[in-house]
């Protein structure tokens, strides 16, 4: 072989292993020609488009690495059979966001070569294992997040009540309406001693199998506090008791916020406390207020106390309960629905039986047709229908 032809294989291999493998595009400019012609199907590309080119592929990978097979040289032509090797782990590329994903393309490359500069290139690389690669891995992560949906899913229905309990005097209407990401959104009861109810309403901060994990741990601990302090019927009790509970058992990053109340239908009265919670409203006499009591969210900062505050209702009073679902969602121009709508919804309606069924009736008016419900809503009123003996 000529020395010529020897020299043009070293010069396409100081080009491969300086501008791909090291990123010095410096060496480009100094080993192509000015006049370059990157050889495209049905087209040509200048040594600008190349160079660019070339660093989106450095851009999106923290170790491209370009390793030479086998090199044929003969006149001005040299064939170069190489393997290419990158982990798209940092910017996009041809449309894919950075994934991890380990990808390995086999490519022949015929460049010529006049006068020391490569004057064209021509690609024959096969970047079918490429696609197919990312492809696959948008599978598996579809896959992957479909399976923990489901299984947030499960945990989530498992720790939610199965029924509702009766209570002499009282109705209670709870509405939980899931969204397809699976919240930290719950809601319980508790029976206690002499007819007495515990209600809950809370949520886990975050989505996904951690959110329905805290979830469930929270309604467990609350259950347990709820039984341990049962004679002494006492919500803030019952929230210190968990608040320090998960402190340890909990991510350091997620928090619960929660409403507890005990119900007495004999006093007809709500005895209440609040983790940091958005408000319930009482509507009565065609308005309504809120149910206003101070306590950090659960699982933030130990030693928490937790203030206990406490109404009568009369009959066809009743207090209307929430998760942030509903107050967050919006419409295509992002207004929120809001807490001074819902305020106002329920000063307004808060008599009508199925209070539930209304605000949603207004919030599908709301946020109109095409609507992604992005986080779950539960909606429990408790109304005192009728005097107790």
């Amino acid at each position: 072989m000529s020395s010529a032809a020897e020299n043009n294989k070293a010069l396409v291999r100081r080009f491969f292993e300086e501008v791909y493998n090291r990123g010095n595009l410096d060496v480009a400019d100094e080993l192509l020609a000015p006049d370059f012609a990157w050889k495209l199907p049905g087209k040509d590309a200048n040594i600008e488009d190349y160079k660019q080119w070339v660093t989106k592929q450095l851009d999106a990978s923290s170790d491209l690495h370009f390793s030479i097979e086998e090199q044929v040289a003969e006149g001005v032509k040299v064939i170069t059979r190489l393997i290419g090797s990158d982990t798209h782990d940092q910017e996009e590329y041809q449309g894919f966001a950075p994934s991890g994903v380990r990808i390995t393309i086999e490519a022949i490359i015929i460049h010529r070569v006049v006068e020391g500069k490569i004057v064209e290139e021509r690609n024959k690389a096969d970047f079918s294992p490429f696609w197919q690669q990312h492809l696959e891995q948008e599978r598996i992560e579809r896959e992957r997040i479909e399976q923990e949906l489901r299984v947030a899913r499960r945990i989530q229905q498992a720790s939610l009540p199965k029924e509702v309990p009766t209570l002499e005097g009282w109705q209670i209407s709870p509405y939980y309406q899931p969204a397809r990401e699976v919240g930290g959104d719950f809601y319980d009861f508790h029976l206690l001693s002499e007819d007495r109810l515990g209600l809950v309403v809370g949520d886990a901060t975050g989505k996904g199998v951690p959110a329905a994990l805290v979830m469930s741990t929270t309604c467990g601990m609350l259950q347990l506090a709820a039984q341990a302090s049962d004679s002494s019927s006492s919500p803030g009790e019952v929230l210190k008791r968990v608040n320090e509970a998960l402190l340890v058992r909990i991510p350091s990053n997620m928090f619960v916020t929660c409403f507890y109340a005990i119900v007495d239908p004999k006093s007809a009265s709500l005895r209440y406390a609040n983790a940091g919670h958005d408000l319930p409203y009482l509507h009565h006499s065609g308005d309504c207020e809120e149910l206003r009591a101070r306590g950090m969210p659960l699982g933030l900062m130990p030693g928490m106390s937790y203030e206990e505050k406490e109404i009568e209702l009369d009959v066809g009073e009743g207090v209307f309960f929430y998760s942030d679902g509903l107050v967050e969602a919006h419409d295509p121009k992002g207004e929120r629905f809001g807490f001074p709508r819902l305020r106002a919804l329920v000063a307004e309606h808060g008599e009508v039986g199925a209070l539930g069924d209304l605000l949603l009736e207004q919030l599908y008016s709301f946020v109109g047709e095409g609507w992604e419900q992005e986080d779950d809503i539960i909606l429990l009123t408790l109304e005192r229908s009728a005097t107790t003996s």
